[in-house]
């Protein structure tokens, strides 16, 4: 079955600001111990959204005006430290579908793509009229559009590069290239049978 075509992304958006976010803000290291991925939306910058005893700190994730949003607005550099694959999990299964940043480290946003999350590079000061428009009205709808290399909110249209690779990727579905080698397996083997090597 092909991979999703995923051309836009639209939703509620909230702005989680700050530079050089790293890995080990994102998910910290001490989360990562599970088989799956599953269930650690939970502990998505948990370090910063909650105190040593578990209790909510003041943070956008935590302000139930933005429990809807599926897209994340913040700053330059984001994913950046070490490489775990966990942090856009963790984005991912808080319920992220796009985000938009100043700009992303390299292997971050190659596992964002894999998952199928369009990342998109704005200007700061384009991300914080975006972020403005939201915190006046936090149900404002934000479209991240792959295919135009925009992002529209209200009567407003701003640039937002992707790059060429991954927007092909996500345009044409090829984003996940371990799914495409699942989906070419009868070809595979259709091919290893034809091979006198590979004759048991």
């Amino acid at each position: 079955m092909a991979l999703e075509k995923i051309s836009s992304v639209v939703g509620q958006a909230v702005h989680v600001p700050g530079n050089d976010i790293d890995t080990d803000r994102i998910i910290p290291a001490r989360f990562m111990k599970c088989v799956t991925f599953d269930g650690l939306g939970e502990y998505l910058f948990y370090d910063v959204r909650k105190d040593a005893d578990g209790h909510d700190r003041a943070h956008p994730l935590n302000d139930e005006r933005f429990k809807q949003a599926t897209i994340l607005l913040t700053g330059a550099n984001f994913g950046c430290g070490s490489s775990r694959e966990h942090a856009p999990q963790a984005i991912q299964k808080y319920g992220f579908r796009g985000i938009v940043a100043e700009n992303f480290a390299e292997i971050f946003f190659g596992n964002c793509t894999t998952l199928g999350i369009p990342c998109a590079v704005a200007t700061r000061a384009d991300i914080a009229r975006i972020a403005a428009a939201v915190a006046a009205d936090p149900t404002t709808e934000v479209t991240i559009d792959v295919e135009a290399q925009q992002v529209r909110f209200g009567a407003e249209t701003l640039p937002a590069e992707i790059r060429g690779s991954a927007r092909d990727g996500l345009l044409n579905g090829r984003w996940d290239a371990i799914a495409e080698l699942h989906e070419g397996v009868p070809q595979v083997r259709e091919t290893a049978a034809r091979l006198p090597y590979m004759a048991v």
